[in-house]
């Protein structure tokens, strides 16, 4: 089984540890609104993809990463591969030159339109580096997409300073936030759904029916999402909105 302590444990630690350093930083930026951040996060991490593509392809791992003086020829040249899965030679390398564009030519001000910019870069540098981690992760494991997709989720899981975690149990590390606070750091610290009885479960909270009447307020006034048929609880963007102000309090 493929756990995020063992991803991508067949590159060298010069790889793997700049690899997932630069993913979690671009996730980290994303979700604390640092737009500029992320982006520039996207274009270090483009040069450490590049590394392990060229290595995987040569047989020889670098121990680690470079920057080739023309990246968009460099990757271009990875196209020219041959034995390799066809993601690590059309798909990848095409994506890499569009990461690095947006590192390059748009860490800008923006000025106008009814969606900022900014977000809508580190969007896209967002979603296309989870694609490119969980493409890693499924060729190098020989895995499922959907488990390869899975390790992915835990590893973008939000780094939330005030939540210690070990194991399957969670804490907020100040008990003298509110009820609600605590919820909602909870449910921002973990990377998708996480069922309602865990949060019930780690805020030690003795109340069950007041719990559940907090969550449907919550749902109501659309901090979560609560989905009655599964008993889930999922972060809605004004809830992670709320979060990143708690954080930046504390």
């Amino acid at each position: 089984m493929v756990t995020p302590a063992t991803a991508l444990s067949a590159l060298p630690e010069g790889l793997r540890n700049p690899l997932l350093g630069e993913f979690g930083r671009i996730v980290s930026s994303f979700t604390e609104r640092r737009w500029t951040s992320a982006e520039l996060s996207g274009g270090r991490f483009c040069e450490v993809v590049y590394t392990i593509l060229d290595g995987h392809a040569r047989g020889v791992f670098a121990n680690a990463p470079s920057k080739p003086s023309n990246f968009v020829a460099a990757c271009r040249q990875l196209e020219n591969n041959t034995g390799v899965p066809r993601s690590f030679q059309i798909l990848i390398p095409r994506l890499l030159p569009a990461l690095y564009e947006i590192r390059n030519n748009r860490n800008v001000g923006h000025v106008g339109g009814d969606v900022d910019p900014d977000f809508m870069d580190s969007s896209a540098v967002l979603s296309t580096a989870s694609w490119i981690v969980a493409e890693l992760v499924r060729v190098f494991h020989g895995v499922s997409t959907e488990e390869a997709q899975a390790v992915v989720d835990n590893l973008a899981e939000r780094r939330v300073p005030l939540v210690w975690k070990s194991g399957d149990i969670r804490r907020v590390l100040d008990p003298r936030l509110p009820l609600k606070d605590q919820v909602l750091l909870l449910v921002g610290s973990v990377a998708g759904r996480v069922l309602a009885d865990d949060l019930f479960k780690w805020t030690g909270y003795k109340k069950k029916a007041y719990f559940v009447r907090m969550l449907r307020k919550l749902h109501s006034t659309r901090l979560i999402e609560f989905h009655d048929q599964t008993g889930e609880v999922e972060m809605l963007p004004p809830g992670s909105e709320y979060v990143s102000s708690l954080l930046g309090r504390s």
